[in-house]
């Protein structure tokens, strides 16, 4: 295994062991609330390794960076410009996020967090 596989298992593993959600009022923590969610739904595609359609959520500096498709995944204090957050309440199959295909869904509040 390489060190580069052996930093994403681990750090996959302290994302989804730490998923400790934010209280009804509380600030919303990127590392705490988000990053968990990513890296269960959106990583297999949008990861480390893997960049399909250009886009890498697992980095802030990638996450921000348009796609092949022009559009911004994460436009920050945006998220009516943020393509991510379009896909995933999106109700056409072939554009909503995760795909059909992925057997994930997000909750309601999983997408509210987002």
């Amino acid at each position: 295994m390489t060190v580069r596989s052996l930093e994403w298992w681990l750090l996959s593993i302290v994302c989804l062991t730490s998923v400790a959600q934010a209280a009804p009022g509380d600030r919303i923590e990127f590392n705490r609330d988000i990053r968990p969610i990513l890296a269960d739904m959106c990583w297999h595609c949008h990861g480390p390794g893997t960049h399909k359609a250009g886009v890498r959520l697992d980095r802030a500096d990638w996450s921000q960076r348009p796609g092949e498709s022009g559009a911004t995944p994460i436009v920050p204090g945006k998220p009516a410009a943020s393509e991510l957050i379009r896909r995933i309440l999106s109700n056409d199959p072939a554009e909503r996020m995760p795909p059909e295909e992925a057997n994930k869904t997000l909750t309601a509040e999983q997408k509210d967090l987002l």
